[in-house]
């Protein structure tokens, strides 16, 4: 044995396995599915910012764009929103018509069985232009083509299965749920209660190999209405029918509804939204073993399923909702701004009102950003685990940061329901989008870093696999040999932290020039510190980690905001640079900037060993944090954007459907929007002859543009301008009234359909 190994590596490796944190089984599997991709740069300390720009732009092919334009189109008119949450309740007959026989269900199923096998950025983006118009009809496409019995069938199930199943899903004569969460078991999926027995039973009149099932699951969308069920259980096998292991563990089947014990039909009411989610439940049901997703091989097999799918559809899904809400507050609220007038001035030019504009802006930047990054490495075959939950969490929290600007900026009128309030059903929609699909808190405090750190490292799983290799002296060797690797990685960047430090990066390599090379730099700089503070807390605090969720939770945050920057200044690249969008650029990457900031000074402000952590601050902020949120000269220049028909407004609003211009709600909004635009030099003529003197002040309208009219300010036809302009600006902040009886008879209405 070397000097080295004896003295070194023998006892560090004892050490190691004393503090190394304690993996479950689903754990394990949870950290070895999926793929590492971006996320593992930046959790390198040196990340290739020429890697990032080499993945592309997303982009839509001839066949999805043309789905877009027609089909999408098509089924957004038919949508009434008020009428199907507030009176209906469910989408109407027409409706689940249409998304039937025009193939909305089967976006992800191959061509081969009659699906459309669309891209996952064409998938995000038919998801986000149906949540523009509504949040009830997005969901029930979204979960067909997100977690559920299509994408398990196309990866994992068997030519049979596939055959029997896939092209009745594909044409919509089945309608799929899949059911994992249930009482018991939430965002702790791996203890689920429902089971599943090994055993011999009665199929068709004949004895087969089976499985006796129990379960209860609540919150299934689609249940209600779903003619299969994919449905997740804890397979035993006491007898060994299948093989030696009694436990095989997590396994996933694929069920009729109409199969005899089968209960499905109860209706949840999500925050009062019309798509279909319910309960099923089953007392000893007994299914035949083929009916096992991928066959009796993958019995056992369904966690890693699970995870390796939930990553590509959580990527998908409810980062699509994040963005519509983003486009569709951009779009409403910029309109507002202009539309809307409080002493005399319309609410955009009150800086109070830009703040929240400007936001809202920046924000959906980053929203959009984000989705294309996202999706573009799903379309790239990548299934990276913590990037997806980074867009589900963050790109949920950012919509409904936005939401709620939206809201205040509207005031009245978006709390009055009816047909001409486009916000607020888009509003009760945002507490589910934050809790589906893994809940944000522990999405944030357990999943992000906790993973990450041991996923994305480029060191500690492969060390963690020493100290589970059987044979102890081919592990202690393997350690050996990533241990001094890691110790010059972690020198390297504990240097490198401090020179980026005092010189405040400005030496660090950029891609690019112009005013974001400095960005590159920054973060560049974040990434070698994340790197830093993983290792010492991993050394320091060892299993223990795990229960810090608050310290976990921040190094989680720095990560999530290297990427959300990342994607928005890739987005930047890819759109060509234009200098009309880098306001919204800085704005958003400095706002990273300052919570990654944030992010780590309460991580050194709450590190246990607080020498070591006075150490770690001298190192990554030797002369301070001096990241600071976006400055106000970028939110005047966001505003302005904003508040100008085209350009960064049209394309931070693109997933939004555009009614008519007479329809209530946005199509009155954009009609008087542009109306009040054209006019704006009329107003500040107007306005300057007041100043002068030339034209009393405080006059109602009518009297005003007559003053104005008879002091030669204006012509003729342009006070009927604007008088007609105002006329739409009234009818677009019109909110909605109900004569007395109306509002009783639709709840007479509901409860007769129900």
């Amino acid at each position: 044995m070397s000097l080295r190994k004896k003295w070194i590596s023998t006892p560090a490796f004892k050490i190691f396995k004393k503090v190394l944190p304690p993996l479950s089984a689903t754990e394990r599997e949870a950290m070895e599915a999926g793929s590492v991709w971006w996320d593992g740069e930046l959790f390198s300390g040196r990340p290739d910012w020429s890697t990032l720009l080499s993945y592309g732009p997303s982009s839509l092919s001839e066949r999805e764009q043309s789905f877009l334009d027609n089909e999408v189109e098509t089924l957004l008119a038919m949508l009434d929103d008020y009428k199907i949450v507030s009176e209906e309740r469910e989408l109407p007959g027409p409706v689940w018509d249409y998304l039937r026989q025009h193939g909305f269900f089967s976006l992800i199923i191959p061509e081969s069985y009659g699906g459309r096998a669309f891209s996952a950025f064409a998938n995000s983006t038919i998801v986000a232009r149906i949540a523009s118009r509504s949040t009830s009809a997005s969901v029930t496409v979204m979960v067909p083509n997100s977690l559920g019995p299509g994408e398990l069938l196309t990866h994992y199930g068997t030519d049979a299965q596939k055959e029997r199943w896939l092209p009745g899903l594909a044409d919509g004569t089945e309608i799929p749920c899949f059911a994992l969460t249930g009482p018991e078991a939430g965002s702790d999926a791996g203890a689920i209660p429902d089971t599943g027995v090994v055993c011999m039973g009665e199929y068709q009149g004949e004895q087969v190999l089976g499985l006796r099932l129990n379960w209860d699951k609540r919150y299934i969308t689609l249940a209600p209405r779903a003619t299969v069920l994919g449905l997740a259980f804890k397979l035993y096998d006491p007898d060994g029918l299948l093989g030696d292991d009694p436990e095989p563990g997590i396994t996933c089947a694929l069920i009729p509804t109409s199969h005899p014990g089968v209960e499905t039909g109860d209706r949840h009411l999500p925050m009062g939204l019309a798509f279909l989610n319910g309960t099923t439940r089953g007392k000893d049901v007994f299914i035949p073993i083929d009916w096992i997703i991928g066959g009796p091989d993958y019995a056992g097999r369904g966690w890693r399923m699970l995870v390796e799918c939930l990553s590509a559809g959580r990527g998908i899904s409810l980062p699509a909702l994040g963005a519509a809400s983003g486009h569709l507050a951009t779009l409403s609220t910029s309109a507002y701004s202009v539309v809307r007038k409080q002493f005399g001035l319309s609410i955009g030019h009150f800086e109070g009102v830009q703040e929240a504009l400007a936001r809202i802006g920046g924000l959906t930047y980053q929203l959009e950003a984000t989705r294309r990054l996202t999706t573009r490495a799903l379309d790239l075959d990548q299934s990276p685990a913590i990037v997806t939950a980074i867009s589900k969490y963050h790109m949920t929290e950012m919509a409904r940061t936005v939401m709620n600007d939206a809201m205040d900026v509207h005031a009245g009128k978006a709390i009055q329901m009816g047909p001409k309030n486009y916000l607020a059903h888009n509003y009760m929609g945002m507490p589910i989008a934050i809790t589906v699909e893994g809940a944000n808190i522990l999405t944030r405090n357990l999943m992000i870093f906790g993973q990450g750190a041991i996923r994305c490292h480029p060191y500690v799983l492969k060390e963690m696999e020493t100290a589970a290799n059987p044979d102890p002296q081919a592990g202690l060797a393997e350690f050996d040999r990533l241990l001094f690797r890691h110790m010059g990685f972690a020198t390297g960047n504990a240097l490198g932290a401090l020179w980026q430090g005092l010189t405040g990066a400005r030496f660090s390599g950029s891609p690019v020039s112009g005013e974001t090379a400095v960005y590159f730099r920054q973060l560049g700089r974040m990434s070698q510190a994340l790197a830093l503070c993983a290792d010492v807390s991993m050394l320091m605090l060892g299993g223990n980690l795990k229960r810090k969720e608050m310290l976990s939770a921040r190094l989680g945050d720095v990560l999530s905001h290297l990427y959300l920057a990342s994607a928005t200044l890739k987005y930047f690249e890819d759109n060509g640079r234009p200098a009309e969008e880098l306001p919204f650029v800085h704005y958003a990457v400095s706002r990273n900037l300052h919570l990654i900031g944030d992010a780590l000074s309460g991580f050194l402000q709450n590190f246990p060993n607080r020498s070591v952590a006075f150490a770690l601050k001298a190192l990554i902020f030797p002369l301070g944090n001096r990241y600071r949120m976006p400055a106000d000269h970028h939110v005047h220049a966001i505003c302005r954007q904003l508040m100008t028909p085209g350009g960064v407004r049209d394309r931070l609003s693109a997933l939004c459907y555009r009614p008519p211009a007479g329809e209530p709600g946005l199509g009155e909004l954009e009609a008087a929007f542009e109306a009040m635009v054209a006019v704006s030099e009329l107003d500040k003529k107007i306005a300057r002859a007041q100043k002068d003197g030339i034209v009393p002040r405080k006059l109602g309208l009518a009297d005003l543009l007559e003053q104005a009219q008879n002091a030669k300010v204006i012509s003729s036809a342009e006070a009927q301008q604007l008088q007609e302009a105002d006329q739409l600006r009234r009818r677009a902040i019109a909110v909605d009234s109900f004569a007395p009886g109306v509002l009783s008879r639709q709840q007479v209405k509901r409860e007769n359909a129900a």
